[in-house]
């Protein structure tokens, strides 16, 4: 449910208002990236996702049958905790299962489980046997992957390109400043085109099919940044058009 305006614990000062910006932001709950909807105070520049603004108390998970995830505002314990969706550390707002021992960062236990606009459909897995289009690898964390089987994307692979490209897009350094995020993903034309290097397909059929990986990587991208209906269009798919 979104409400125009919030308040929240986690910032008592001054109430929060919903904002919708395709420029990135971190949010201060959770304290990972975001895109799109927001609630936001302009005062004091502080931001939260709205799985974040708004969470449940409790959260059950189709991967973790046996589990029931509590939101928490940080951590339990001393020790370091690591979500188990995406193997990135968890620094702030968790859903965290006391049995178990799991923790999800908010928008990682919010994901979707498919993701859909009506040409693409890509469907969430907790483990798949097919390579990954970042990295190469197997297994690793949760994963996207199409219907057709062909293009797969780790949740953690995403975090990490975000990550790589966060302080140029958030600074502005390096000459990206007031450039949107579908603008500036690090070594995405490179990345789909990786995985044919090895492969004897014909040109046409290695863009067109790299064309469709991109646009999987667009609604895996606006997920994992907390907002699924902020479907990255255009930018990306036209990188993935040129030769």
């Amino acid at each position: 449910m979104k409400y125009n305006e919030i308040s929240h614990f986690s910032h008592p000062q001054h109430k929060l208002r919903f904002e919708y910006n395709e420029f990135p932001f971190k949010c201060d709950g959770c304290k990972e990236v975001g895109i799109g909807s927001r609630y936001k105070c302009s005062i004091c520049d502080f931001d939260l996702h709205m799985h974040c603004a708004i969470p449940s108390p409790t959260l059950f998970h189709p991967f973790y049958t046996k589990c029931s995830f509590q939101f928490m505002s940080a951590p339990p314990g001393d020790i370091p905790r690591y979500c188990n969706a995406c193997e990135k550390d968890v620094s702030g707002f968790v859903y965290h299962c006391k049995s178990c021992g799991f923790d999800l960062h908010p928008c990682c236990a919010k994901l979707p489980m498919m993701l859909d606009d009506g040409e693409v459909k890509l469907y969430l897995y907790r483990k798949v046997s097919s390579p990954c289009h970042r990295c190469g690898r197997k297994g690793r964390s949760w994963s996207y992957r199409s219907k057709c089987k062909n293009y797969n994307l780790h949740v953690a692979c995403v975090r990490e390109m975000l990550v790589e490209n966060w302080y140029e897009l958030y600074s502005g350094s390096g000459g990206s400043k007031g450039r949107k995020l579908e603008t500036s993903i690090p070594s995405l034309k490179n990345t789909l085109y990786a995985a044919h290097n090895n492969t004897r397909r014909k040109k046409g059929k290695v863009k067109k099919c790299c064309e469709i990986a991109g646009l999987a990587v667009q609604f895996v991208i606006s997920a994992v940044l907390g907002d699924p209906t902020a479907l990255i269009a255009g930018v990306v798919g036209s990188f993935m058009s040129r030769t």
